[in-house]
């Protein structure tokens, strides 16, 4: 039996890209919600949900007593309120609504009043509870359900007259002593900030007085992580949080509190919504896929949830057909997926199960985040979010072969819309993680990001002894005093000058060192049409070593392989004022570029290709298979490029390291200026190896992009 959703009510000439209406998102709402009911054996029974992976979600087997009832509590909390995320707007439009033979809004009503009393076998604990059943191990920890609360008061809020509405004044009183509890404790100084203050701000609506000090307090902490363009600093990192918690939390706030009893700082999260707008629209691709990247991936399409946010503004500025067709298309990027569930619900993964992902902060219900997105339902059909036409953006003017490019300095991200591959390419900064953090490295510290090839975890290390990761350098030392590994976990930020964008990485970066004695690579990126052209600069302070770098996790369906070669010029550009400095015979001279063509198909049958060139400062080019690596399909490949560095000292060896990356949608051979788009490089050293100066890249198509990482030593950012 199918599991996938596959719209029936569709109107494409309202919605030419997707077919998807008003009417699609209901029945999509619908189909999620049967999945979970189905589950419900009784009406008694809380929304637990079937457990596919038990090793790293909670509640984990291995906490002690006392924690694993928190954990418990906190999962019964989970499963009922970010469920009522997708319930709480199908019920208000239909308040008799029946699903797998529960009338849904009585569920509801019950189990929300039953998890906020104190002695109900589904109850989830106030936070003196939870700090009773620990023993008060320690007094400032937040916990779980304070997330939760705050999705209970945004679904009792859109749902209002069917359930809150019919409390009585009792109930009523219950559920405000039991959120107060938590809108007043401790809470984790970042997003979490605004689930206390929606907290008080329900309260706050229904006549419940709060403590306006400390909200106002909560607030003010907000706008301080704000860094520009519309992103907040969430802890160190920049993710889709900004734009699931700050930017739909935030807006909340303004319409439930901020606009009347706070004007400057709602006028403030109002602008940086605003400011958002101008640019969110192309961080999907053309399509209006999301791109695996960050924490909580499990969250999926919540990420165009910041468009339903900025409804909720007094002015909001987004572009209303287009954000309809972002919205419908990362939703139908999941949803329509067989392999995005498990037995009916989200699996633990981004499209299939994939435990590299996974968090320990999660649950099986935790998926049902993703329920943020039916807010767009909150406005009625009359709406222009649902009448005006689906429109398609930037991607409706770009040209055949045009690079679209958005540099925010403030997020240290740059985002690329390649219009001839209909993909969006991710590339970041600012990231610092620990040393053998590899899962913050997948999420944070890849050299791109790619919408239509999801991040890659480590394969087994090859049959040579060489490691290899998907978009990520790895360095082997081979001096068998070194023997070990190591790989970037931190990425400082220079910015984009001329077209290319300047970050630097750190292998094994911490703060017990002195950077001189740490290896690090100064990357240099180039959009070109169907993928990223790199140059980048070896900064090594110890040899030898193997350096390894992998392209993106190719899903392995009935792969061909192929290799090309073709011979290009490297020449010296630079002035010198006795020639018999310059060796002649380096003057000019031939490589032989080479390149690896995937063809192939994903795990749904769509037509894949990806290629990987190398030129200058590699070796050669190879390929390793992998199993359980790749989230969008069990089998995958991954080309890589790989060189070594013999001598401790010398400037012979190349400094620079010159590859590319491209990939299609379709199986249309990638033509010779497309594998092979350098005609030349001119390197200004004498060497010619890139260790100072210039490095220029004379382009087939008669353009050229010059390369220069003096001066970024001062202006690197973290």
């Amino acid at each position: 039996m199918s599991m996938k959703y596959e719209p029936k009510k569709t109107d494409y000439k309202l919605s030419p890209y997707t077919g998807m209406t008003r009417e699609s998102w209901i029945e999509a709402g619908k189909h999620l919600l049967c999945g979970i009911f189905r589950h419900i054996k009784h009406f008694e029974d809380p929304v637990i949900m079937p457990r596919k992976e038990t090793e790293i979600t909670y509640p984990h087997k291995n906490s002690e007593l006392q924690w694993k009832e928190v954990e418990k509590r906190a999962e019964i909390f989970e499963g009922l309120t970010r469920s009522l995320f997708i319930a709480a707007p199908l019920i208000k439009e239909e308040p008799d609504l029946v699903l797998c033979g529960y009338q849904i809004a009585d569920y509801y009503k019950s189990h929300i009043l039953r998890s906020c009393s104190s002695d109900d076998p589904v109850s989830v604990g106030s936070y003196q509870k939870l700090q009773e059943i620990t023993n008060h191990v320690d007094p400032s920890r937040a916990f779980q359900q304070t997330v939760e609360t705050c999705a209970l008061v945004i679904g009792l809020w859109v749902s209002k007259e069917v359930i809150w509405d019919t409390y009585t004044k009792e109930e009523k009183d219950q559920i405000a002593s039991f959120l107060s509890s938590f809108a007043y404790a401790n809470t984790v100084p970042q997003n979490w900030r605004l689930f206390n203050m929606l907290d008080m701000a329900f309260l706050h609506m229904n006549g419940y007085k709060i403590d306006k000090e400390i909200m106002m307090d909560h607030a003010e902490e907000v706008l301080n992580y704000y860094v520009g363009s519309g992103w907040y600093r969430d802890g160190q990192c920049f993710d889709y949080y900004s734009c699931w918690a700050f930017n739909v939390y935030g807006p909340l706030w303004n319409h439930w509190y901020g606009y009347q009893y706070a004007p400057e700082v709602a006028k403030r999260i109002e602008e940086h919504s605003q400011k958002l707008m101008e640019t969110y629209p192309n961080f999907f691709d053309e399509d209006g896929w999301t791109n695996m990247w960050g924490r909580s991936n499990i969250y999926r399409c919540a990420a165009v949830s910041a468009f339903d946010g900025n409804l909720f503004l007094k002015h909001p500025n987004l572009t209303y057909g287009l954000a309809r067709r972002i919205c419908s298309g990362s939703l139908l990027q999941f949803l329509t997926r067989e392999d995005f569930y498990f037995e009916g619900i989200p699996t633990m993964g981004f499209y299939r199960q994939f435990a590299p992902l996974v968090q320990w902060y999660s649950c099986a219900e935790s998926p049902f985040w993703i329920g943020k997105v039916f807010l767009c339902l909150e406005f009625p059909k009359e709406h222009p979010f649902w009448t005006q036409k689906e429109e398609n953006g930037i991607w409706e003017k770009l040209k055949e072969k045009e690079v679209k490019i958005t540099t925010l300095d403030g997020p240290a991200l740059c985002f690329s819309n390649h219009k001839a591959n209909h993909s969006t390419i991710l590339r970041t900064g600012k990231v610092v993680k620990d040393n053998g953090d590899r899962h913050g490295m997948w999420n944070y510290a890849k050299l791109s990001y790619h919408t239509k090839y999801p991040w890659e975890s480590s394969p087994a290390i090859c049959d040579n002894g060489d490691e290899v990761e998907s978009q990520q350098y790895v360095l082997m030392n081979m001096d068998n005093v070194n023997n070990i590994s190591e790989r970037c976990n931190a990425t400082f930020w220079h910015g984009e000058k001329e077209n290319v964008l300047y970050r630097r990485q750190f292998f094994n970066y911490t703060l017990e060192k002195e950077t001189m004695w740490m290896q690090a690579i100064n990357l240099a990126d180039i959009p070109v049409a169907y993928g990223i052209l790199r140059a980048d600069k070896i900064r090594l302070y110890h040899r030898p070593i193997v350096l390894t770098l992998g392209a993106y996790g190719f899903p392995d369906n009935k792969t061909q392989i192929e290799r090309q070669k073709e011979e290009i010029l490297i020449e010296f550009t630079g002035e010198a004022e006795n020639e018999k400095y310059i060796r002649l015979e380096d003057k000019k001279r031939i490589i032989a570029a080479q390149a690896i063509i995937l063809k192939g198909f994903d795990s749904q049958g769509r037509k894949k290709q990806l290629a990987m060139t190398i030129y200058d400062g590699w070796e050669e080019l190879r390929y390793i298979k992998s199993s359980g690596t790749n989230p969008e399909s069990e089998h995958s490949i991954i080309v890589y490029a790989r060189t070594t560095r013999t001598k401790q000292y010398g400037s012979a060896e190349p400094y620079m390291l010159i590859s590319q990356v491209i990939t299609k949608e379709s199986h249309e051979d990638f033509t010779k200026e497309e594998l092979f788009p350098i005609h030349s490089i001119g390197y200004e050293d004498q060497m010619q190896t890139g260790g100072y100066g210039t490095v220029t890249i004379f382009l087939k198509d008669g353009t050229k992009r010059s390369i220069n990482f003096e001066g970024i030593e001062g202006q690197l950012v973290l």
